[in-house]
């Protein structure tokens, strides 16, 4: 079954989304919250576990947001790496998707941010890109990510990665 959802427009980069299909207010665009705090705004022990999503390509970030809410997770998205790294200071993510080529700060760098922050030492980083040169896969793993996948991305795969990174 499909479903036709209007385009969504936004004029701030990062989403939090947590119910399908609502990704962003459909009065003109917007955003729907601000990004959970650990310890304040949920409740660690009983809400879903919390994935950050961060792609320059709002189509794609809504895809893998999606596909990530069908697997369970609350999702906060962000449509670059510095306001995502501002929302991963705000809020501890139990997995934190990211493409690599974006403008401005890169997947690569956001890994490597991320990996200096004490918090952010164990949760699973999975890169998400369409990068697929012989030595993409080494650079990412190398500046802090744990796994690698190209697109177009395979729904399957993508659940399978998670799920064995967080056991």
């Amino acid at each position: 079954m499909f479903i036709s959802l209007p385009p969504v427009r936004y004029s701030r980069p990062l989403i939090v989304a947590t119910s399908f299909p609502r990704l962003s207010d459909r009065s003109g665009g917007g955003t729907v919250g601000k990004a959970p705090r650990a310890g304040r705004d949920r409740d660690e022990t009983k809400s879903k576990p919390l994935a950050l999503v961060v792609d320059d390509a709002p189509d794609v970030t809504e895809m893998i947001g999606m596909l990530m809410r069908y697997a369970g997770y609350e999702v906060v998205m962000a449509l670059n790496a510095a306001d995502a790294f501002d929302a991963a200071r705000l809020s501890r993510f139990d997995v934190v998707i990211s493409d690599i080529g974006m403008p401005g700060m890169n997947g690569y760098e956001l890994a490597e941010a991320l990996r200096a922050l004490p918090s952010y030492a164990s949760v699973p980083l999975i890169a998400v890109t369409g990068f697929s040169m012989y030595d993409d896969r080494a650079r990412a793993l190398g500046s802090g990510f744990n796994d690698f996948l190209t697109k177009p991305i395979n729904p399957t795969d993508l659940i399978d990665t998670v799920k064995r990174l967080r056991e």
